[in-house]
This record gives structure tokens, C-alpha cells and sequence, in this order.
């Protein structure tokens, strides 16, 4: 198929996606009301749902949804492994870890900034670690290696959550395992000036790499003949992509899976080619994310579902389907 047929196709469908994120919710909004806020009219009440409520929470979920599932298509591309995804690296073990020690010490009342602030951090600093172990048998970073060490950052992680749940208060935890589980009800203008910041350039920069990505998709030795410059660009593309990823983790908690399917249902579209296919996982990603929220909030309605478990409900499958076909071809 056309990568232009699928361009239009994922921009009408990115389009659909905000009409849905911005019509529907605990109260229904008609198409009409939302252009005639989007053009400066309608009542108060229908500019408060649509401006301050849903239209920044249908933004963030393109950013993130755009960001995750580029780092995705990435890891991918540097890995050679069809079951990359972003949190590979520990990258959200550390963000979890950052906001629930945030929530412990009640420090979230200080302000909206503070827990996104202590998720990046925590982000940062699994991604430190990853890379020092990874590097740290000599100056070529070790695909092997790095694989081993997101593991064990991740296990390490996962114990100092369990062990500052078991010392917390009942509430605390409670508000621990939602924000692990994704959501993006917090959405603000803020939240999206945030992670446009971090995910807009990081995009364009891993769009510039889609040459060298290509050859590295190959293999690093066939890449290095051909004049790529192989230890610079997997830094460069592996930090530029954990970022997009802690990004998206501190604004919107943890939301797994995104950077799985999306690159792998792209590619079977337009093939492998990363000039095409990191632009197209980006819309791809945000409009997958868009529709997910969408889905959490009406399936149980007034209930609100983790938007994580949504995506875990679809990336589940699909990823037995891949580890499958992945021994099958071993």
C-alpha cells in the first residue's frame, strides 16, 4: 500500500479521533457545539467541557500515544527485536518509582508539577543506569548487554515500589496503583505545553535518523561499512527515544504496549522503511491512544477504566501473537 494512502488515511484518522476525544464523555457533546466553540462561540458550560476538559486530555493522548509509539519503531530499529517496546529499558519501572515515592511523601498537594517532576526524574535516572551498565565494558554500548541490564534496573524498580507501598497508607497506595496504570484525566494545557516540548522535537530528530536507522535495522557491522556512524547513533537515538518515553510516562503514568503494536501494524502497511514508518507511527500512535481513552471512559461509564489496561487488553494478545511467530521463525 501507497506510505501517501496511508498518510491521508491516518490524518482523516487522527481527525476522528479528536471529534470522538472532544464529543463524548459524562456529558455528550454535539458536533455542532464543538465547532461552535472551536470558533470562539457557545455557552459557558459547553466551552468549559470542551477547552479545559477534553480538548487538552484528546492533545496530550496524540503526544503521547505519537511519542511512545515512535521510541517503539526505535528500539526496534536499534534491537533487531520485534518485541522492543519502550519500557525495555526500565524507563517506567523508574518513572513509577519517582511518582509513588512523590505520593508517599505527600509532596503531590504542592502542586500539579511536583508528580510529573519526580516521574522524569525517576525516568532519568533508570535511563543513567541502563546506559552505565551497558557501557561499561568498554565504549560500545552492547545491544546484549543493554537488553539484560533494562531487565534488571526494571526487577530492581519494581521491589523499592513494592517495599514504599508496604510502609504507605492505604490511600496513598491507592492513588499509587492508578497512576501506574495510566490515565489521562489530569490533562491540562500544561501537561501538553510539557510533553510537546520534549515530543515534538525528539520527533523530528528521529525522523532525521531514518537513514541510519535503516542500516542499523540491518545489522551494526553491515551499517559501519556503509558509513554509518554506529555508536554515535545509537546513543543519540536511544536517549532521544527513553526521553520521549519518560515524557510521556510523567504526564500520563504508565501506558504499555503503545510502542508495540502500533510500529508492527505500520509496518505491515508500508513495509520497513523508516522514513515512512516513524512519521506514520506517530500519527498512528496518537490516534491509537486517542480512541483508547475515548473507549476507557464509555465502556463502564461513569466508571473511568485506566487507559493502561485498555492498551494491555490489545497489546496482550498481540504480543503472544509475536513472541509466536518469533520462536516459530528461531
Amino acid at each position: 500500500m501507497s506510505r501517501w494512502t496511508v498518510g491521508a488515511g491516518l490524518v482523516a484518522l487522527v481527525a476522528f479521533a479528536v471529534l470522538l476525544g472532544v464529543r463524548f464523555g459524562s456529558v455528550p457533546v454535539s458536533t455542532s457545539e464543538v465547532g461552535a466553540v472551536l470558533f470562539g462561540g457557545g455557552d459557558a458550560t459547553t466551552r468549559d467541557i470542551v477547552l479545559r476538559l477534553r480538548l487538552p486530555r484528546v492533545l496530550l493522548a496524540l503526544l503521547v500515544g505519537g511519542g511512545l509509539a515512535i521510541a517503539g519503531a526505535t528500539f526496534q530499529a536499534l534491537l533487531r527485536n520485534p518485541l522492543a517496546e519502550p519500557y525495555i529499558l526500565g524507563i517506567s519501572g523508574g518513572a513509577s518509582v519517582g511518582a509513588v515515592l512523590i505520593l508517599a511523601l505527600g509532596w503531590a498537594v504542592a502542586g500539579s508539577w511536583v508528580l510529573p517532576l519526580g516521574a522524569f526524574a525517576g525516568a532519568l535516572l533508570a535511563i543513567t543506569l541502563v546506559f552505565r551498565v551497558a557501557t561499561s565494558t568498554g565504549r560500545a554500548m552492547d545491544v546484549r548487554v543493554l537488553l539484560l541490564a533494562g531487565v534488571v534496573v526494571a526487577a530492581f524498580f519494581s521491589a523499592c515500589i513494592a517495599f514504599i507501598l508496604s510502609v504507605s497508607p492505604a490511600r496513598t497506595v491507592q492513588s499509587a496503583v492508578l497512576w501506574i496504570m495510566g490515565s489521562l484525566a489530569g490533562a491540562t494545557w500544561r501537561s501538553v505545553a510539557v510533553a510537546a516540548a520534549y515530543t515534538l522535537p525528539a520527533t523530528m530528530l528521529l525522523v532525521g535518523l531514518a537513514r541510519p536507522l535503516n542500516l542499523m535495522s540491518i545489522g551494526e557491522e553491515t551499517a559501519h561499512y556503509l558509513g554509518a556512524d554506529v555508536e554515535g547513533v545509537k546513543r543519540l537515538s536511544l536517549g532521544v527515544a527513553a526521553l520521549v518515553t519518560a515524557s510521556g510516562v510523567a504526564v500520563a503514568g504508565v501506558i504499555g504496549f503503545v510502542g508495540l503494536v502500533v510500529p508492527h501494524a505500520v509496518r505491515l502497511l508500508v513495509g520497513s522503511d523508516h522514513r515512512a514508518l516513524l512519521p506514520l507511527s506517530f500519527l498512528a500512535g496518537g490516534a491509537f491512544l486517542a480512541i483508547a481513552d475515548v473507549v476507557a471512559r464509555l465502556a463502564l461509564a461513569p466508571t473511568e477504566i485506566p487507559i493502561g489496561v485498555i492498551t494491555a487488553f490489545v497489546g496482550v494478545p498481540f504480543f503472544l501473537v509475536l513472541l509466536r511467530r518469533s520462536v516459530g521463525v528461531a
